[in-house]
């Protein structure tokens, strides 16, 4: 197997999350980088907000073939942040600030392939890939997934523009030279999710694998599936996640009211913090909801597994997702799972570990969750065997060593030129 000198293009690569702005990107980035440097050497390029989190987690447990190099734009510039797209603005900045030492590292280093990881996203390219002159891998990216048009009701007035905003921005991204040269030049280009894919023009589509955006580390779900729910005890729902108007928690909580008319022995939390909290509160008091619906704030990572372990099914009703973190982290945990068929949540899931449905309108929504919910009260049987499926698919495919070692082939097939052909063969 070949060493590689690999230089990283990670905006987000924080194993803390600890300022809140991205930690789900923030973890990924992080977990993706200990994995090449399993097999190479790895120079990281990310922004400086990731400095403390890094620092106290190599004085833990260092990295021995990690350099780290930290890269900040002016403080007149933060303000970007407090504006929902304004942080892809800055982003974009940065990259061109990045670029700018990727050349001076790789004057000084030569590498063998410069590798974009965080952001990952198809609309938003590269600077490192597009321009530095060495083989490029790209990924994994999300950003074609969109909310279903039936579903955009859901949202407020300034959500639906902001929804709008978004798709004008992404027509755009694709169109620009930068994305076009980072198509070309890339060996390879990882995609966490089926529309992605189908943004990808055809021509390339002998370069796209399908590679998640989300893993688990096989330590977090030691402890075996949870117990089977006896007669008599209180039936326990659960989802997570920034409170944000695409996760459609809104919708979750209007079916666990409709099935929990029927089933009174019955309880939801919803665990996350965000901006739509405030609303999701006021639905749940005039829903009359306040004694059997909790929200609790976004908790330590052991504590949120161990609620999912305690609870009989995890309901994601997500519009957009890319990726999904949390339903993995749930199919590890050995509980059922209920999501829409769209997006990551769509493809982490097969009705082999999870039941999924249709993005269509909120009743239709709504109804089929109910449904679901339905089904796996009366059926147990069927909830341990979708819980255990879901175990043995998050263990056998989403372990972070698992996709550390496929991303091991990646790099062989594609930097080494020896062709994708076996590897393509193999998602299918």
């Amino acid at each position: 197997m070949s060493r590689f000198k690999v230089l990283a293009s990670a905006y987000a690569c924080n194993p803390s999350g600890a300022l809140c702005l991205h930690p789900g990107e923030d973890l990924t980035g992080w977990r993706l980088v200990g994995q090449l440097a399993r097999f190479h050497d790895v120079w990281v390029i990310t922004h400086q907000y990731n400095g403390t989190g890094i620092a106290e987690a190599l004085a833990g447990e260092p990295l021995p073939n990690v350099c780290f190099h930290f890269v900040e734009l002016p403080r007149t510039l933060k303000w970007l942040y407090r504006i929902e797209f304004g942080q892809r603005i800055y982003y974009y900045l940065w990259q061109i600030k990045a670029w700018r030492m990727a050349r001076k590292l790789h004057r000084e280093v030569h590498f063998d392939v410069a590798h974009h990881l965080t952001f990952g996203n198809d609309w938003i390219p590269s600077f490192i890939g597009a321009f530095l002159p060495i083989p490029f891998i790209w990924g994994p990216v999300g950003g074609g997934q969109k909310t279903p048009k039936p579903l955009l009701k859901e949202y407020s007035l300034y959500g639906r523009f902001a929804e709008f905003a978004r798709n004008c921005a992404q027509g755009v991204g694709r169109r620009m030279l930068v994305r076009k040269r980072c198509l070309k030049k890339a060996r390879a280009v990882l995609v966490c999710n089926r529309e992605t894919q189908a943004r990808m023009p055809l021509k390339y589509q002998d370069k796209i694998l399908y590679f998640p955006v989300n893993g688990i580390v096989a330590e977090d779900i030691k402890d075996g599936l949870p117990e089977p729910r006896r007669n008599g005890q209180r039936f326990k729902v659960i989802t997570a996640g920034r409170l944000h108007r695409l996760k459609g928690f809104s919708l979750a909580v209007r079916a666990f009211r409709a099935f929990s008319e029927k089933h009174p022995a019955s309880e939801m939390k919803i665990i996350g913090s965000g901006p739509e909290e405030e609303s999701l509160r006021r639905l749940i008091s005039d829903l009359g909801l306040e004694d059997k619906v909790r929200i609790l704030p976004w908790l330590p990572r052991h504590e949120v597994l161990a609620n999912m372990r305690s609870s009989d099914v995890f309901l994601f009703p997500s519009f957009r997702d890319g990726g999904g973190a949390v339903v993995v982290e749930a199919m590890g945990s050995g509980i059922p799972v209920v999501v829409l068929d769209s997006g990551g949540p769509g493809a982490h899931v097969s009705e082999a570990w999870g039941i999924k449905m249709a993005p269509a309108s909120r009743e239709s929504v709504v109804r089929e969750m109910t449904a679901a919910l339905e089904t796996l009260y009366s059926d147990r049987a069927l909830g341990q065997r979708l819980g255990a499926a879901g175990r043995k698919r998050a263990l056998e495919f989403y372990a972070w060593d698992r996709l550390g070692d496929r991303m091991r082939d990646i790099y062989e097939n594609a930097v080494s030129r020896k062709g994708l052909l076996d590897l393509v063969i193999k998602d299918r």
